[in-house]
């Protein structure tokens, strides 16, 4: 399978394993990716969703030797390089190695980003004559206006500090240090209130590029209703009994 998903304790696995291809994407993998993550969206229990790369490259972009339909690249590419815009349910990214192209796309997915200390970043598409025009967005929403078109315009590639100074990555380390810190994060949001990731996650997405007035509507609507449940009222108990809170609207896993 060139893309391993499984989902344990809250957390929806996505590994990404065509190692001898520097996890080159096919349309299929891109496929893959994309109804795991949408349908994770519906499922009470999954909190939040961890990508991941197997081999020396997290994904070296899209794989340039397939022959597949444009029209249905098209629309997979869209959804693939809009996961992070639409997705509920947090993504974390351990990024562990070289991350190009579509690659770079797949990371501006995440919310949240570990990468190891090798690991680099590049849009190389002006190299081959083409524009990396479904990454685009994403990337400019991570990195901004004038980085992306310079980024495009050369194809220079940068690395794990320049990304991490930037914004793109939140954490580096090691290969252990990003494998294990990515899990970690990874099961405090599985541990996190449901509700709360929920209508935090809508928040943000309904404010973005919003005005302030309307961004504020919202955050009011959202603040209410979150105050208002038992979740915050659990929570606010849990806090001040000093203990683990037992969120109400928490689904167990299967097996728990």
């Amino acid at each position: 399978m060139d893309v391993l998903i499984n989902a344990e304790n809250r957390i929806l696995h996505i590994t990404l394993n065509r190692p001898e291809k520097r996890n080159a994407l096919t349309r299929q993998m891109c496929v893959a990716i994309v109804e795991a993550v949408q349908g994770a969206q519906t499922r009470a229990d999954i909190a939040c969703i961890l990508m991941g790369g197997n081999g020396s490259a997290f994904c070296s972009g899209m794989d340039l030797k397939e022959d597949a339909p444009v029209d249905e690249l098209l629309k997979v590419h869209e959804e693939l390089f809009t996961l992070g815009v639409h997705s509920r349910k947090p993504i974390v990214m351990a990024v562990n190695g070289p991350a190009l192209a579509g690659g770079l796309g797949l990371v501006a997915q995440g919310h949240i980003v570990f990468a190891t200390h090798d690991a680099s970043f590049s849009l190389p598409e002006i190299r081959l004559g083409f524009w990396p025009f479904i990454v685009y967005r994403a990337v400019e929403a991570a990195l901004g206006a004038r980085r992306t078109l310079q980024l495009s315009l050369t194809g220079q590639s940068f690395d794990a500090e320049q990304a991490l100074a930037w914004g793109l990555v939140h954490q580096l380390g090691n290969a252990f240090e990003v494998e294990e810190g990515s899990k970690k994060v990874a099961t405090k949001l599985a541990r996190s209130s449901p509700l709360a990731l929920e209508l935090g996650m809508q928040y943000v997405q309904e404010a973005a590029g919003k005005s302030v007035e309307f961004a504020g509507e919202v955050a009011a609507s959202l603040r209410a209703k979150l105050m208002d449940s038992d979740d915050f009222r659990e929570g606010t108990a849990a806090f001040r009994e000093k203990r683990e809170p037992r969120w109400p609207s928490l689904k167990p896993s299967a097996g728990e």
